[in-house]
């Protein structure tokens, strides 16, 4: 046992070293001759900054929806979204705040059309979490209400949602389980889909494969995290990843799970008892005001499931280049048709979580440097954020790229004269109160 931990603690040191050398390469052009000369392996592996995406998947991510899609917005009474935001401006900062800013970006968008009668894609924005607890955590419990009311308003004053029920309008819908409007997965599997969503496109965070609350067509996105802020943090590029493995957030949730085991599936308090002791492992519950540092500065960073099974994490493990550990089984992730997840990051299945440490030492050096370059695209971080003003290739245009190569829309879209495939009273009985 002491032999095998003494095993790995010296590959996990050789791997930070490479790790050091590393961001002196991709800091700048000059520093890949010395780098070469001093760290063998890492200098030629990184002979380039940062490592194109191959195939497809780049020229996907690289793709300019403009001219290939128009977009008509609804435009709904303020109650729906802008009075919200008034009220309780703290829905501009939370992880939920892609409809919002989702909104913004297609008011002043190239795509957007006044003529109705010439869009590819109906937009309705009614901003469904932001309604927060003195915590500032979203309450699902008005959502259902509050989409149907506005679902109700457009049909009944223009004739496009009746046209096809809803099969060419998409909606944001940012919910730690999508539509189906529930924080807690039992309960949200219980309530499915909103009835009254089933045939639109839906542009959510959530996707597990298999799952009750992930339709077929769905666009999975990134979760908001504020571009600015992390901008506020960066640190030299050259900066040394001495930290191994790095994670801050909570490993149990006794307010919400007081006899354990159903938060995160376990995978969480796992990784607190089978690591909590371990020096490679810098993990805790504290939130340190050095937290976007302390990522620059690891090679490996945590993203396990929690309620559900994405978090922010992610996007901010890619936009500073340390590598995401995910850990949550069937996920499904953010435009997978353009960014290689599996190139980029490691996936451990939850029950697997005892065996991390091997898992990450394990890995070879060469594996280790080229998700390293690939992080260090720019496209690839471009992609995980909702930037003020809006840039070429950052996730408003992914999701518009997604909405693109739905079109055209199958024959199946339009109804014909009295056909109907919504149930306009199915739902929970409380859904169906007036909001």
């Amino acid at each position: 046992m002491m032999g095998s931990r003494a095993g790995w603690r010296r590959r996990a040191a050789v791997l930070l070293l490479v790790a050091v050398s590393l961001s002196a390469v991709l800091a700048t052009p000059a520093a890949a001759a010395s780098a070469a000369a001093d760290s063998g392996e890492a200098g030629r592996a990184a002979e380039q900054h940062s490592e194109r995406i191959s195939g497809s998947a780049g020229d996907v991510l690289e793709d300019n929806p403009v001219g290939r899609l128009k977009v008509f917005i609804y435009d709904l009474p303020r109650k729906y979204n802008k009075k919200m935001v008034t009220n309780d401006p703290r829905c501009l900062n939370h992880m939920f705040a892609a409809e919002i800013f989702m909104h913004r970006f297609l008011l002043s968008s190239a795509v957007r059309t006044l003529n109705p009668k010439e869009a590819d894609w109906f937009y309705t924005p009614v901003y469904t979490t932001c309604d927060l607890t003195p915590a500032g955590l979203p309450l699902p419990f008005k959502s259902p209400r509050v989409m149907r009311s506005a679902i109700q308003y457009i049909s009944n004053k223009w004739p496009f949602w009746n046209r096809t029920d809803g099969a060419d309008h998409f909606f944001v819908v940012p919910h730690d389980f999508g539509a189906c409007f529930h924080y807690q997965e039992e309960k949200a599997i219980e309530r499915g889909i909103l009835p009254l969503l089933r045939r639109a496109t839906l542009v959510q965070t959530f996707g597990q494969e298999n799952h009750v609350c992930l339709k077929e067509g769905s666009i999975i996105i990134p979760p908001y995290a504020p571009p600015q802020k992390m901008q506020a943090h960066f640190i030299p590029p050259d900066t040394p990843r001495s930290i191994f493995v790095y994670f801050r957030g909570l490993f149990y949730d006794t307010g919400n799970d007081p006899e354990g085991g159903y938060y995160a599936r376990g995978a969480r308090a796992s990784l607190w008892e089978n690591f909590k002791n371990n020096p490679l492992f810098d993990i805790s519950t504290d939130h340190p005001p050095t937290y976007y540092e302390d990522m620059q500065r690891a090679v490996f960073c945590l993203c396990p499931l929690g309620w559900a099974p994405w978090s922010p994490r992610l996007v901010e493990a890619v936009v500073f280049g340390c590598i995401p550990v995910i850990i949550a089984d069937d996920i499904v992730l953010p435009f997978a048709d353009a960014i290689p997840w599996e190139e980029i990051g490691v996936f451990v299945e939850e029950k697997d979580v005892p065996k991390l440490d091997t898992i990450l030492t394990s890995m070879s050096i060469e594996d280790i440097l080229r998700k390293q370059r690939l992080l260090a695209n720019p496209s690839m971080k471009q992609a995980m954020l909702f930037p003020q003003p809006a840039q070429p290739r950052d996730t408003f245009h992914q999701i518009l790229n997604g909405l693109a190569r739905k079109l055209p829309h199958p024959e199946g879209v339009y109804l014909q004269p009295g056909e109907k495939h919504l149930n306009w009273t199915a739902g929970p009985v409380g859904d169906l109160k007036a909001w």
